[in-house]
């Protein structure tokens, strides 16, 4: 029986249930297009944009592995940011997560139906389109809702069904290399090898996700920096991997659309196009009930310190989730899917991810050098450095976004802060009335 803790939730989530998450919140479509796409950029060169990125990640999740082994409530970087500098960059930092879980969720939504229609053409159509969003919507939120437990099992099953055909791929693929496909005389430009870097944060990052509901982990303090760098680990070597046979095997790589199932189809025939698609599937779905899971936390967590209304901080009284702020994450999420309208703001997507991430690399020195400052269960090898690092290699990624990101990213941090001092507001006058 597993016990609850004070806040009415339940840690349900053991440490290689953790390590699922940190890979289902990682591995969602990106490593099934972006393979072309970054080859497009800069060639054979993608090989080494994969292991910069690889390395900047890893930079930042030695980071969250420290500051986040100094906490075991809920929150991950929204709580991270409201101990380190107070509540208001606390807020703005859960409020940009919680916005990139949205629209991750009604991105990867769509494309689930495009990657369905590759077996049923009718799929993207309406209402076949809205009707297949709302029934997997629906099912993965009941599925949230009824246990932790209940999601981290689903999400250890689709783990394993992401992993088999991206790890079948590389592996058979490797057979089937044509080394002359691989050119390194043409050097990219700057600008071209750092917007394919920035490209690459999309397939790369997530791995966030598996600290927001720390308040549900198994001793969090202790396996959240084991789940973090045994995931990345993983994740890091497949994906390099992958663009190798990617770039081997597929010679119209910059053209394709379905770059893996493309080069699959060519040394593994029809099967391997279709386990390759399949899996893709299936990676899409783990990830969507990854982002139910830990979108749905930042709400309850910024609600459990009066940052949001309190109903949201409530918990069901048997399933001992937070079913207010799952049910109203979901129906968002549900309505940004089937309108489309995710489309443009997706565009804020890297950029405020980058500076959640750059809030948390920032934490590190301060945790460190405050005295009284939470105990760390795991401290990063020269912690300083890395977190100095990781917020240059940050700033680096950000210079290349181009304007109307940022300035869309500007947009919805300044909603974030009317909605914040709305919110404080309206407290104040009902404290003084």
């Amino acid at each position: 029986m597993e016990q609850t803790t004070r806040e009415g939730l339940v840690r349900g989530i053991r440490r290689w249930d953790l390590v699922a998450v940190v890979i289902n919140g990682i591995i969602g479509a990106g490593i099934f297009g972006l393979p072309s796409k970054v080859y497009g950029l800069i060639g054979s060169y993608s090989l080494i944009a994969f292991i910069v990125c690889a390395l900047v990640v890893t930079l930042i999740i030695l980071c969250f592995a420290e500051v986040g082994s100094r906490f075991d409530a809920t929150g991950g970087p929204y709580l991270y940011a409201r101990e380190a500098f107070g509540s208001v960059v606390g807020f703005e930092v859960g409020w940009l997560q919680w916005l990139t879980r949205i629209m991750a969720f009604a991105a990867n939504s769509n494309l689930l139906v495009e990657y369905l229609s590759l077996f049923w053409p009718g799929a993207v159509s309406e209402p076949w389109r809205s009707l297949i969003i709302t029934v997997v919507t629906v099912a993965l939120t009941a599925i949230n809702i009824v246990g932790v437990r209940n999601a981290t099992v689903f999400g250890n099953f689709f783990t394993i069904g992401k992993l088999i055909p991206l790890i079948l791929f590389a592996v058979v693929g490797l057979f089937f290399i044509n080394s002359g496909n691989y050119s390194f005389v043409a050097r990219p430009g700057y600008a071209a090898f750092s917007s394919s870097v920035l490209l690459l944060i999309y397939a790369f990052t997530g791995f966030e996700m598996a600290v927001i509901p720390s308040g549900e982990v198994q001793n969090p303090q202790r396996n959240i920096p084991i789940a973090l760098l045994t995931a990345i680990g993983v994740v890091a070597s497949i994906y390099i991997l992958v663009q190798f046979v990617s770039i081997g095997t597929l010679p119209g790589l910059a053209t394709s659309t379905k770059p893996l199932a493309d080069a699959s189809r060519n040394f593994m025939g029809a099967a391997g196009a279709f386990v390759i698609s399949v899996g893709a599937i299936i990676s899409i779905v783990g990830n969507l009930n990854i982002t139910i899971l830990a979108g749905s936390r930042l709400p309850y967590a910024m609600a459990e310190r009066n940052q949001l209304p309190r109903f949201l901080a409530s918990t069901h009284k048997s399933f001992h989730t937070p079913h207010f702020a799952i049910l109203i994450s979901a129906a968002v999420m549900l309505a940004l899917s089937i309108s489309g309208t995710f489309i443009y703001a997706l565009t804020i997507s890297a950029i405020a991810r980058l500076l959640t991430y750059a809030a948390t690399c920032a934490a590190l020195p301060k945790f460190r050098l405050t005295a009284g400052a939470p105990s760390a269960k795991f401290k990063a090898p020269a912690g300083i450095l890395v977190s100095i690092a990781s917020l240059i290699l940050a700033a680096w990624l950000l210079s290349n976004s181009a304007l109307k990101e940022a300035r869309d990213a500007g947009i919805a941090a300044a909603l974030g802060l009317l909605i914040y001092f709305a919110y404080y507001l309206s407290l104040r006058r009902k404290q003084l009335s």
